[in-house]
């Protein structure tokens, strides 16, 4: 019997040859000057181009949108394309790739800035958490965030601009579609969320109010590319850079069931034990739950992420949990990870210094097996 995870699967107009999707995930190697992928970046998807779908690390779509050293871009010609030998490498080797649409809000620092600015947020408020930056010496280093500056309602419609043009050079660059990241405590994340939305105008406040950024961005993108080329990333109950919402289940239920109006290609979540990068053992049976209330709201695709292994993820699509599990860490190691967990072979076992910054070692190194 054919197990779940390696059946074909119909995702906008296209048609999966198997379920095992490769997460985005920050490797922070982008060519300077300008945040621009480089022939490494290209063979680094090419080789995991086996991938059901492979979801881009995220991707700043303008220069106030980046948080995090050596993130690549795609709002310059120069980056567009750039990414355009990424998606060529990629489907020439029979892939198919999203590309994920970022910006972090408040999760930045004045050295990213236009003009060296305070980065921006629903609201002035601390951030619990460090970005990754660059040191005087060139070297990329852990600081310090500051309290960023609450956005004008009137910047607002620009930032959904920048969503759409990034959308558009996506598509320009040659990608199969686009993700909006709306989680891990980024900017649509934290307008979402509670106790990081202190806001007092229509972007605050009431579920409505504070889902408005999000959907306006949704609405801009599907106009812009065609909503079944079009994905979105949650990370409900999310705590990661400080997120929490007094009333998750109604926050994220009436998001889930209001994205339902545009027929996306997907919906992304996390699963809420996931912490950024590691899984919290303490679990919250309010995290099982959330997921099957959105599971059961959504009416499209879902895919799933965090921490999942072959038989975990067996289950969770047994189970009717998802219809797609995305792959993060167990990807970094292993090129040709689908073959792995449909011939039951060992993996690679990444190595964490490596993750962020860098050259070719613990990127493109990584053997296939034989």
């Amino acid at each position: 019997m054919t197990r779940r995870l390696f059946q074909p699967i119909a995702l906008g107009p296209y048609t999966l040859a198997h379920r095992v999707a490769m997460a985005p995930l920050t490797r922070s190697r982008a060519g300077q000057p300008g945040d621009v992928p480089t022939a490494m970046n290209a063979e680094y998807y090419r080789q995991r181009a086996s991938a059901a779908l492979i979801i881009s690390e995220a991707t700043q779509i303008s220069r106030q949108g980046q948080g995090y050293a050596w993130t690549p871009g795609i709002y310059s010609e120069q980056q567009v394309q750039a990414w355009r030998e990424v998606s060529t490498a990629v489907h020439d080797a029979g892939g198919l790739i999203f590309l994920q649409l970022w910006h972090v809000g408040r999760v930045s620092h004045p050295s990213f800035q236009p003009d060296a600015g305070l980065p921006v947020a629903p609201s002035a408020l601390p951030v619990p958490g460090k970005t990754f930056i660059v040191d005087e010496n060139g070297n990329g280093v852990w600081g310090d965030v500051p309290v960023p500056r609450a956005l004008e309602t009137a910047e607002i419609a620009a930032i959904v601009e920048d969503y759409r043009k990034a959308a558009r050079n996506a598509l320009k660059a040659g990608m199969d579609g686009v993700e909006i990241h709306a989680g891990n405590g980024y900017l649509l994340d934290q307008f979402l969320n509670s106790n990081s939305n202190q806001r007092d105008d229509r972007y605050g406040g009431s579920v409505e109010n504070r889902a408005r950024f999000l959907l306006e961005v949704v609405a801009a993108v599907a106009d812009e590319v065609g909503a079944e080329r079009v994905g979105v990333r949650l990370t409900p109950m999310g705590r990661f850079m400080g997120m929490g919402d007094d009333t998750p289940q109604a926050t994220f239920g009436y998001l889930v069931a209001a994205l339902n109006q545009w027929n996306l290609a997907y919906l992304h979540l996390v699963e809420p034990a996931m912490v950024g990068t590691v899984k919290d053992e303490d679990f919250d049976p309010r995290w099982d739950a959330i997921i099957a209330q959105l599971r059961d709201t959504w009416n499209g695709v879902l895919i799933l992420a965090g921490g999942y292994d072959a038989e975990s993820a067996e289950q969770a699509l047994n189970a009717g949990r998802a219809d797609i599990i995305a792959f993060g860490r167990p990807f970094l190691a292993n090129p040709d990870l689908p073959r792995r967990l449909h011939d039951g072979l060992a993996l690679n076992t990444p190595d964490p210094t490596s993750f962020f910054g860098g050259d070719q070692r613990g990127y493109v190194d990584y053997p296939f097996h034989t």
